[in-house]
């Protein structure tokens, strides 16, 4: 075995699909990425990107029955580059698990007793949490010998205050049920808030930091001195700003009038609040891309849509302002927040009065690098900050494997 392997490999298990990323933590750059999807079926994809070797993208087609064949098939693709999993220069894998619970507020090693508790949790993330046991399970399977890190979405969420994560329902009843508001995407939120303060030249425990984590999943955190103190999403990712196919904040009493009225079985409403609301229930599509284009034709739904998501930013903007008396930026983030500049613009207008405005030529700048895109002499500092959840993945687990 190597001295000192510094290599992490970092999986991202959904249901039907595997996300995957080598880092050689030493030198602080990424080996190979890569995605498959679409597990279980005909059309199964593997889409690999050797970085280290500079290699051109490599597509596999066929099918691959599970996850399984899966990590198998990425297993192969990093051994052909020299990159394989038996390398003696891999420290550890590390897993992006989406639920925690209350008990795990931090990187975990990954043993039987921590398995069974994910699985208690399944219950409160029925899409997320089985898909992450599996790739788990897989990965023990191929190495063994080699410590399974899991690094929890609701990690970062955890340090919320209990007035902000309690709902106010009979508290026996939430104790029993652990009905509370845990938050999600918590790996992303942890890395800009710290890559925010950076770009101000501060230290993250200096800086009051509003995150908004804006793709087809889309949530909001109110960040005190690297501490959360208040999210947007709650018991499961539904709750919140207004999503791709999420309703966001809903009166609870939607549930039981159309199960009254409509008739809808509980899986039935399930499936219309987490697959068929959003913008895609109100007009049809999730992509912004596509909104904007209709938007810019003169479509009435796309424009309503529009409105109604950027109005639930703004409340959001505007709550988190309270709850943290000072503001010192807010971060755009994830695929929407990092590449709509009409979704930024529109967020920020009519909000001088809390000090945030954009600058609309800085604004309009296409980059990959965090950037600020407010005036000069705002109050509030406006960032569009690129997340990079694999990299945080990555840091904090191979900060456990060599403490």
């Amino acid at each position: 075995m190597t001295a000192n392997p510094t290599r992490v490999l970092v999986l991202n298990s959904g249901s039907s699909s595997v996300k995957y990323q080598l880092l050689d933590m030493a030198e602080s750059r990424r080996l190979a990425v890569g995605l498959v999807e679409r597990i279980g079926e005909e059309t199964s994809r593997l889409v690999h990107t050797p970085l280290a070797t500079g290699g051109a993208r490599r597509v596999h087609e066929g099918p691959m029955a599970d996850h399984d064949a899966a990590l198998k098939a990425v297993a192969a693709e990093l051994a052909a580059d020299g990159l394989g999993l038996d390398s003696p220069h891999l420290s550890a894998i590390g897993h992006r698990v989406v639920h925690g619970g209350l008990k795990f507020t931090e990187p975990t090693v990954i043993d039987e007793v921590v398995l069974k508790e994910i699985e208690r949790l399944v219950p409160v993330a029925p899409l997320h949490n089985p898909a992450n046991i599996t790739g788990i399970r897989t990965a023990q399977a191929l190495r063994p010998d080699l410590p399974q890190i899991a690094v929890f979405d609701t990690a970062f969420h955890t340090t919320m205050p209990e007035y902000a994560a309690r709902y106010a329902i009979d508290v026996a009843t939430a104790d029993a049920h652990r009905i509370r508001r845990y938050g999600f995407h918590g790996t992303s939120h942890a890395y800009v808030s710290r890559r925010t303060a950076r770009l101000l030249g501060k230290d993250p425990s200096e800086v009051n930091v509003i995150v908004l984590h804006l793709g087809n999943g889309a949530s909001a955190s109110a960040v005190a001195g690297g501490r959360c103190v208040d999210t947007s999403m709650g018991l499961t990712p539904l709750e919140g700003l207004v999503m791709g196919t999420r309703s966001g904040d809903i009166d609870p009493a939607v549930t039981f009038h159309l199960k009254r009225v409509a008739g809808m079985s509980v899986d039935e409403i399930d499936e219309l609040l987490n697959k068929r609301s959003g913008l895609v229930g109100l007009c049809g599509d999730n992509d912004m891309r596509e909104i904007r284009r209709r938007i810019d034709e003169g479509d009435k739904a796309a424009a309503l849509a529009f409105d109604i998501y950027i109005h639930r930013l703004k409340k959001y903007l505007g709550a988190y302002t309270a709850v943290l008396g000072r503001v010192d930026a807010v971060a755009f983030t994830a695929g929407v927040g990092e590449n709509a500049a009409p979704v930024r613009a529109a967020a920020m207008a009519g909000l001088e009065g809390l000090g945030m405005a954009v600058d609309a030529d800085r604004n309009a700048v296409r980059s990959d690098e965090p950037r600020l895109i407010s005036p000069e002499d705002a109050r509030v500092a406006v960032a569009v900050v690129p997340t990079d959840e694999e990299l945080e993945i990555a840091q904090q687990t191979y900060a456990l494997v060599t403490a």
